[in-house]
């Protein structure tokens, strides 16, 4: 039987915080990670979708490790890496223990990050009508990928898998659309690193020491 031909949809953000912020994990090897999590199938191509990080005041060299992180994925082979944006909001929001005398909300400036969602979904159909996969892998907990996994199931009839990297269970619409459901778990993560120093056609890259 011929091994399974796969395409591997990443959504960077949910990816981080459901499995690698307080982790020793984040120099994470996609193409190593896909290969540990379905080793009889032919990964074909993965699409990797994130968004250009901000430095922040408690973390002025995020954008730094970001850039180092990204250089490591260009050199993986058949690998796509789609952007979408920030946008920082202003809102206000209720205080948690507030004073007898003190203001019960406080203004805070909350990012949001758009566009993964629908880059996420629209290389997922095309590249279903286009025939480029017999199955789908999309790893994300987020529920608003289950529209677009349903189409890629019960009207292209492909196979539509997904890998939760979240601790809390899969989304249950997720998990309706889904053909399968696969928990990511930390020896995935672990068996999936880049080496500490990488090259790449502009010199060394090196795994950021605070990571």
């Amino acid at each position: 039987m011929s091994p399974l031909i796969t395409n591997v949809y990443i959504d960077g953000f949910n990816l981080y915080y459901g499995a690698l912020k307080s982790t020793n994990y984040k120099w994470l090897d996609l193409r190593a990670l896909a290969s540990v999590l379905f080793p009889k199938d032919d990964i074909q191509r993965i699409a990797y979708f994130t968004a250009r990080v901000n430095p922040r005041p408690n973390d002025p060299s995020q954008p730094q490790r970001q850039q180092a992180y990204l250089r490591a994925l260009g050199t993986l082979p058949n690998l796509d890496i789609f952007f979408g944006h920030f946008r920082e909001r202003r809102t206000r929001l209720p205080v948690a223990q507030p004073r007898p005398r003190g203001p019960k909300t406080v203004a805070v400036i909350k990012p949001e990050e758009k566009g993964t969602d629908v880059n996420l979904a629209t290389r997922l159909l095309v590249d279903g009508f286009n025939g480029r996969y017999a199955q789908a892998v999309v790893i994300s907990n987020d529920s608003d990928l289950a529209s677009p996994m349903e189409y890629v199931k019960n009207e292209l009839n492909l196979k539509v898998s997904v890998v939760n990297p979240s601790k809390s269970p899969s989304h249950r619409d997720l998990a309706n659309a889904a053909t399968y459901i696969k928990k990511l778990r930390p020896t995935h993560l672990r068996d999936s690193q880049f080496a500490p120093v990488i090259e790449d056609a502009h010199g060394t890259i090196t795994k950021p020491s605070s990571w």
